[in-house]
């Protein structure tokens, strides 16, 4: 008696963010990095990350540690907020959530 090939349910596919959201990312750090006037070897020392880590970050690898991307942020005084919307994602200066209250 031949076995039977078991099915196997179809899977979701993994959402990964959008182009345009990593890219956001990407560029917030980059320039407020210039705007610091920090080397990204300055930036990795600071945030305690490496620099391959700061590397694909500002170059929008879409697969990086969260963790890391906050220690850079907090480092850089940006702050990552997820709101719900059309909008996945925006980066802007930590000091902005306080003058909004």
């Amino acid at each position: 008696m031949a076995k039977r090939a078991t099915r196997r349910p179809k899977q979701r596919p993994r959402q990964r963010p959008t182009g345009g959201a990593v890219s956001a990312l990407a560029t917030a750090v980059r320039r407020r990095r210039k705007a610091l006037r920090l080397t990204q070897e300055d930036l990795a020392r600071y945030a305690g990350c490496g620099l391959a880590f700061l590397y694909q970050l500002e170059n929008a690898k879409p697969t990086v540690r969260l963790d890391k991307v906050l220690d850079v942020l907090e480092v850089l005084g940006l702050e990552l907020r997820i709101e719900e919307g059309q909008s996945r994602l925006s980066v802007g200066p930590a000091d902005l959530r306080e003058s909004e209250g």
